[in-house]
């Protein structure tokens, strides 16, 4: 079964945040059950489904912005629109797929690309931007990495705040866990899923359960599929996510959801 929590990521995310919450939450909490012979592997997506990550990666992408670009980023003008560039990066969320897009994405809002183009053409814009400015995607990968890495060293409190759990998600999976197979299965850096699980949300989740594909390069579909192959006897795979374009190679790919 394929979950996809309403409240999607799109343009209007900022304004319409809450409601959007109390929905997945009321979706999560249907993962409820009691014990059973047979468990149910779920496989959970972790940022915009467990986690709201945007404001810690918008910030995080402004510090990797200001090494890559130092002749840009650590001027007075890019101090004073940070809260703009911000705002503007929680609206194009939805089309990030790897965390490393958003050094990108944050340049691009402060040359003057707007919210709908990016929006439109980011699969278009990525690359071309990409191969513009001469950035190799595995050393913003690293780079990215390693401004989180210095920030929690030096600060983790600093660095927990601008994420948010969901309400009520922790309390689900807390619950989940006691009788399913609960795997998360995400873009983000396993070690960063495993500090916001447990020093935010307070749950003791299995380092060996997160998978991110990030590292290991290997699409959703693929994860799942061996994680199904891993519980051939689950009464019911499900796996929540919240992006469509995801959920539907999973479909495609992978028939036991």
């Amino acid at each position: 079964m394929l979950v996809k929590p309403s409240g999607t990521r799109c343009k209007a995310a900022a304004a319409a945040a809450q409601p959007f919450i109390r929905v997945r939450t009321r979706r999560l909490q249907r993962m409820r059950v009691s014990a059973s012979a047979n468990s149910r592997l779920i496989a959970l997506d972790f940022d915009g489904v467990v986690c709201d990550s945007v404001g810690e990666s918008s910030l995080s992408a402004f510090k990797a912005a200001a090494i890559q670009w130092p002749e840009i980023f650590k001027t007075p003008e890019a101090e004073a629109v940070k809260p703009q560039l911000v705002e503007q990066m929680r609206a194009v969320r939805p089309v990030v797929e790897t965390g490393y897009e958003n050094v990108v994405q944050i340049r691009c809002l402060y040359e003057g690309t707007s919210v709908d183009e990016m929006l439109q053409s980011w699969h278009v814009l990525l690359p071309k931007k990409m191969d513009e400015w001469q950035l190799d995607r595995s050393e913003l990968v690293h780079m990215f990495g390693s401004v989180r890495d210095a920030w929690i060293a030096n600060d983790l409190q600093g660095w927990l705040a601008p994420n948010r759990i969901y309400p009520g998600v922790a309390d689900v999976i807390k619950e989940a866990m006691q009788h399913d197979e609960v795997y998360i299965v995400t873009t983000k850096q396993a070690h960063y899923t495993e500090t916001l699980m447990r020093d935010m949300a307070g749950v003791d989740f299995p380092a060996h359960r997160i998978h991110s594909t990030t590292v290991s390069g290997e699409p959703k579909s693929s994860v799942l599929a061996q994680l199904a192959a891993q519980h051939p006897g689950a009464s019911s795979y499900v796996f929540v996510e919240d992006k469509l374009g995801t959920l539907e190679k999973v479909r495609c790919w992978t028939a036991q959801y």
